[in-house]
């Protein structure tokens, strides 16, 4: 039997579809709002954790690859669980040269269908599904991709974006 499309899992957004918005507080304490974006290309990523060592990889490779991104229209937003002040600190320690979003509440991260069951270290818990989107000028989503690996990430979405050579 072939899996379902990641469309055909409830709750979860696909291609297509329009972007939740939403408007969370940035590192610096200042709100950041998808709106704000219209008429632009959005690249929105959903972590578990900052400070940690996945997380701080996939990070690092947006950092690194950002000049390329925002070169093709793109604009990176990076959205945790993690409290305000815990963002600061990873921004700093990371130099991180894109906003990081603060979702204490988890309510973006359910609109998104990012909050869920996930497989950790054999055992079935329930957190973030690491997970990137792609909004569109129109504000549908160009790209929805569920479960992703943070080494490499940027990689495999330069390929989806057709960015890579």
């Amino acid at each position: 039997m072939t899996p379902a499309a990641p469309s055909a899992v409830p709750g979860r957004l696909a291609i297509g579809d329009p972007a939740p918005q939403f408007s969370l507080p940035d590192a610096a304490g200042e709100t950041v709002s998808l709106s704000s974006y219209a008429g632009g290309r959005v690249i929105v990523y959903f972590y578990p954790a900052a400070l940690t060592p996945a997380c701080t990889t996939q990070a690092c490779d947006f950092r690194d690859g950002l000049a390329e991104l925002r070169d093709a229209g793109y604009t990176v937003l990076g959205i945790s669980k993690d409290p305000v002040a815990k963002l600061d600190e990873f921004a700093a320690a990371e130099h991180l040269n894109f906003p990081l979003l603060s979702d204490e509440s988890l309510g973006v991260h359910r609109a998104y269908g990012v909050w869920g069951e996930k497989q950790l270290y054999g055992k079935t818990v329930v957190g973030v599904l690491r997970s990137t989107f792609v909004v569109g000028p129109d504000g549908r989503l160009e790209q929805a991709l569920y479960n992703v690996k943070a080494k490499g990430h940027l990689s495999m979405l330069r390929k989806k974006l057709k960015l890579a050579g």
